[in-house]
């Protein structure tokens, strides 16, 4: 089907990533969270004719997964290759169109990263010294005592080890002060703001040179001028986000598509993504990332989700139960995209069956069943002769939603569809179209315009709905005149 004429033409670049995911563990709702959120913008760039590329992949190296593989009894790059394989599948159950799914085990992967540290190592901007400090395993991440509550991590509840050892460092202080200007002038952008606040309070506490090497981690990339020493796993981890797009550390031959546009993960992992990856691409001279999008966490029930409480929700649960789609919405309409969110078996049911059953589901039934009873099986309507009143809520709600995902509200963008299917059931209850009236026809009419412009917002979010709606409708947009050759099909969301 042709889109409609409310997608724009204009072709640009869009570049966005998620982070890497640790291979240590299976995939969780927080990993599926942040990754629909990215398949969900991808694909409405695609929808405005934007040339995208989507990258999403495995962080296959550091001390997590070298334990995690001895606790396993086997080796790290076999539990590499079968957890890697659990989030591809897990991304194909969730509908995520990727472009590429790096794994940082790759061999382009491995001899970039040394590339770019002998680079490094020859402007001088790393040096041998010995480190002694604390660091959290859980996070891969050195800590300080501030950063502590009780003397425990506050995202893992472990208590950080107390590591000396001979290391090399890079000179991340030396940049602290461009990118405090650069993210002060949203140069390079964080948000929500209260995020980028947050980094400002960090940053004022001083940027320390830090550690980028380790000589009793095994599992890593051995260091090009000293193989007795791995790359820390961040900044083999952060150079994903260019070998991704097939980058061999060649400085003078950027890929096409750099810089992200638009980078997204959740607040754990903001400070490292605010600091070392920018201080690392200034040091290359390589453009930085436009912005970051942080957004927060799930609890259930109002508690943290932990296996030894029993309350972990898998998203292979969730689309057992609700089906692809409905999981997709369920876990993006949740909360306000940015903040924290509480979700439990029973909301989601509720939501499910009051948005989804009741909601679209219902309205595309009525509409459908409306338009077959007309016997009127291709109904043609000419956008110069639409209902004034319904072209105008429909421009408004158009350009609400693309000002939602300009900005990363995707939550706001699902309740501007939802503004539309309301606005129709009462549309529904005023003009009551199943009565024999002159005016029946037309305001059948008028409600297939409106789902239409329904089931295009939804292709981005519920992009197997939207196809089923489309194929019920019949429509397809002919120069300036609408028409539709509509058919019932099975109900979309059934009652639970």
């Amino acid at each position: 089907m042709k889109k409609g004429s409310l997608i724009s033409n204009k072709k640009k670049r869009f570049y966005i990533t998620t982070p890497i995911y640790y291979v240590n563990s299976q995939p969780h709702l927080g990993h599926s969270y942040t990754t629909i959120a990215a398949d969900v913008l991808a694909r409405y760039h695609r929808l405005q004719k934007d040339e995208v590329f989507f990258l999403t992949g495995t962080d296959e190296h550091g001390a997590k997964i070298e334990k995690a593989a001895q606790k396993a009894n086997k080796t790290p790059q076999q539990l590499c290759n079968e957890n890697s394989k659990l989030f591809k599948k897990a991304w194909q159950n969730l509908n995520i169109s990727y472009d590429n799914f790096i794994r940082t085990t790759n061999s382009n992967h491995i001899k970039s990263v040394r590339k770019v540290l002998q680079i490094l190592y020859n402007k001088k901007l790393i040096y041998k010294g010995t480190y002694k400090g604390l660091y959290c395993l859980g996070c891969e991440q050195y800590k300080t005592k501030s950063d502590l509550i009780n003397g425990k991590c506050p995202d893992h509840q472990i208590k950080p080890e107390i590591i000396k050892e001979e290391n090399y460092f890079f000179k991340l202080s030396q940049f602290e002060n461009l990118l405090r200007k650069k993210i002060m002038s949203n140069e390079f952008e964080i948000k929500p703001e209260e995020r980028k606040r947050e980094v400002l309070g960090f940053f004022k506490k001083g940027l320390k040179d830090i550690s980028i090497s380790r000589q009793k981690i095994k599992w890593g990339i051995p260091l090009p001028f000293d193989k007795k020493h791995t790359t820390f796993v961040w900044v083999d981890a952060f150079l994903n986000y260019l070998t991704g797009l097939e980058w061999n550390g060649n400085l003078k031959n950027l890929p096409k598509f750099w810089s992200p546009d638009l980078q997204l993960m959740s607040k754990d992992i903001l400070r490292v993504h605010a600091s070392i990856w920018p201080a690392l691409l200034l040091a290359l001279e390589i453009p930085l990332p436009k912005k970051l999008f942080i957004h927060g966490y799930f609890t259930i029930d109002g508690q943290k989700m932990s296996k030894s409480l029993g309350n972990v929700i898998r998203p292979e649960e969730l689309v057992e139960k609700f089906g692809v789609d409905a999981t997709r919405y369920l876990l993006l309409s949740a909360c306000s995209f940015g903040k924290d969110g509480d979700i439990s078996w029973e909301k989601l049911f509720e939501k499910y069956n009051t948005d989804l059953a009741s909601g679209l589901g219902n309205l595309v039934a009525r509409i459908i069943t409306m338009a077959v009873k007309t016997k009127n099986q291709e109904p043609r309507i000419k956008i110069k002769d639409q209902n004034l009143e319904i072209k105008k809520v429909i421009q408004n709600s158009w350009q609400n939603y693309k000002k939602f995902l300009a900005s990363c509200e995707l939550d706001k963008a699902l309740r501007e569809i939802w503004g539309l299917i309301s606005f129709c059931d009462r549309y529904i209850e005023k003009k009551r179209p199943w009565e024999k009236s002159k005016n029946r026809l037309s305001v059948i009419n008028d409600l297939l315009i409106i789902l239409t412009n329904i089931t295009q917002m939804l292709q981005p979010f519920l992009p197997e709905t939207s196809e089923k709606i489309f194929k019920q409708l019949g429509a397809r947009l002919n120069s300036q005149e609408w028409c539709f050759k509509v058919r019932k099909d099975k109900i979309l969301f059934p009652r639970i």
